[in-house]
C-alpha cells in the first residue's frame, strides 16, 4: 500500500469509522460511537477482564462486578477473598491480584485514573496494551491500540509475512500510521470489532469489509494464511493430586477447603487440598491425613504453559484431628454453598467429580 493507491492510508480511519458508526458492537462497557467517552473505570475493568478471554465470558462477569463495586472506591474497598470468589471461573487470576493493587491506588489518588498512557502505565497490571486502551477509550488521547484482532487485521492489510509473536513491533508500526488523531478511542474499538466480526482468524467475511479494496492480503487470494504464526513449543505435562475431605454436621454436610499462598499458581484462591504440584514439577503424592482414602478419577486442566491431570483422592474416615484448624491453613464450608467459595476452575472440575461419587456411591 502506498501513495499511489486508490485510498491511501490517510483514509483508512475515515472509511472505519465509517463503518464502525453503523456496525459497533452493543458492548455494556462500551459508549456508542458519537457519545461522551465511558467512565475509565468499566473501561480499565472490562480491558483487565478482556485479556485472553472472550467478550462472551467476559460480559456476565463485568455485569456481576460492576452490580457488587460500581466504583474504584468501591472495588479498593473489597476484601481480597471476595474479589478473588467473584474472578473465579474466569482465568489468569494474576489479573484479579493486579486489579485490586491498580484499584487500591486509584482509590488512594481521589478515585481518578491517570489520562495518559505513561501515566496509567505507572499503575500495578498495567501494560502497554491496556495503557493505550484505557487512554484512547476513556480520555481520547492518541494512543496505538494492539490486541489480537488488530493483529490480524494489520498483518492482512498490509502483508506483514513475518510470524508473531517477533512480528509484533513491525505491526506496532503500521498500526500507528493509520491511528487517527480524532477517534482515536472508537478507531482502537472499529479495529477490534472488525477484526472479531470480519477479518476473523477462519474464513473472513472480504466481500463485507470496509477496507477490502485496501487489503493486500485479500488481493494476494489468501487472507485467511497471516498473521503466521511460529510453531508452538509442546507443553509440557504435570501430575497431582486432590484430595475431598467432608464431614456430617447437624447443619448440613461440609467440605474441608485450603487458602492458597497469595503468590504463585491460582493464588489467594480457596481451593481443596492438593499435593504441591506446580508448573515445573510434579505433586508429591502426600494426602494430608494418612487415610484410608478412595480414588474418584482424574481431572485434566489446560494452564497456559503446562497441562496438569490430577488425580481425586476421597477421604473415607472420620477422624479430622490432623487437619490445620484454627491455623488459618483451611476451613469447613457448607456443601450446599460451594459455589460461593470462588473454586478456580480446575478445583471446580474437582469438586464436581467428587459430588458425583458421592451421588454414585
Amino acid at each position: 500500500m502506498d501513495a499511489s493507491s486508490d485510498t491511501s492510508r490517510d483514509a483508512i480511519a475515515g472509511l472505519l469509522l465509517d463503518w464502525y458508526d453503523i456496525h459497533a458492537r452493543e458492548l455494556p462497557w462500551r459508549a456508542r460511537p458519537g457519545q461522551a467517552a465511558p467512565d475509565p473505570y468499566r473501561v480499565w475493568l472490562s480491558e483487565v477482564m478482556l485479556q485472553q478471554t472472550t467478550v462472551a465470558a467476559v460480559k456476565d462477569y463485568f455485569a456481576r462486578f460492576t452490580a457488587r463495586w460500581p466504583s474504584v472506591e468501591a472495588l479498593a474497598g473489597a476484601a481480597d477473598e471476595e474479589v478473588m470468589g467473584a474472578w473465579a471461573g474466569l482465568g489468569y487470576y494474576a489479573r484479579a491480584r493486579n486489579l485490586l493493587a491498580c484499584a487500591r491506588e486509584v482509590a488512594g489518588r481521589g478515585g481518578r485514573f491517570p489520562d495518559t498512557e505513561e501515566g496509567l502505565r505507572a499503575l500495578p497490571g498495567l501494560g502497554a496494551y491496556t495503557a493505550a486502551a484505557v487512554a484512547a477509550i476513556a480520555f481520547g488521547r492518541h494512543a496505538v491500540v494492539v490486541d489480537a484482532n488488530v493483529e490480524r487485521v494489520v498483518s492482512r492489510l498490509f502483508t506483514i509475512e513475518a510470524p508473531l509473536p517477533g512480528s509484533r513491533p513491525t505491526i506496532r508500526a503500521h498500526a500507528a500510521t493509520i491511528t487517527p488523531e480524532r477517534r482515536a478511542g472508537d478507531f482502537a474499538q472499529a479495529m477490534m470489532d472488525l477484526g472479531a466480526t470480519i477479518c476473523t482468524p477462519r474464513a473472513p467475511r472480504c466481500l463485507l469489509c470496509p477496507l477490502a479494496a485496501q487489503c493486500r492480503a485479500r488481493r494476494s487470494g489468501d487472507p485467511a494464511r497471516l498473521p503466521a504464526k511460529a510453531a508452538k513449543k509442546a507443553r509440557p505435562s504435570r501430575r497431582g493430586r486432590a484430595f475431598w475431605i467432608a464431614r456430617e454436621t447437624p447443619a448440613g454436610e461440609e467440605v474441608w477447603l485450603v487458602r492458597r499462598p497469595g503468590s504463585g499458581m491460582l493464588g489467594g484462591m480457596r481451593a481443596l487440598p492438593d499435593d504441591g504440584w506446580a508448573a515445573r514439577a510434579d505433586g508429591s503424592g502426600t494426602a494430608p491425613l494418612p487415610g484410608p482414602w478412595e480414588g474418584a478419577g482424574r481431572v485434566e486442566h489446560g494452564f497456559t504453559h503446562f497441562a496438569l491431570e490430577l488425580e481425586l483422592s476421597i477421604y473415607l474416615g472420620r477422624e479430622f484431628e490432623e487437619l490445620a484448624e484454627g491455623s488459618g491453613a483451611g476451613e469447613w464450608w457448607p456443601l450446599e454453598r460451594l459455589d460461593e467459595a470462588g473454586l478456580p476452575t480446575l478445583f471446580a472440575k474437582a469438586a464436581r467429580l467428587a459430588l458425583a461419587e458421592s451421588e454414585d456411591a
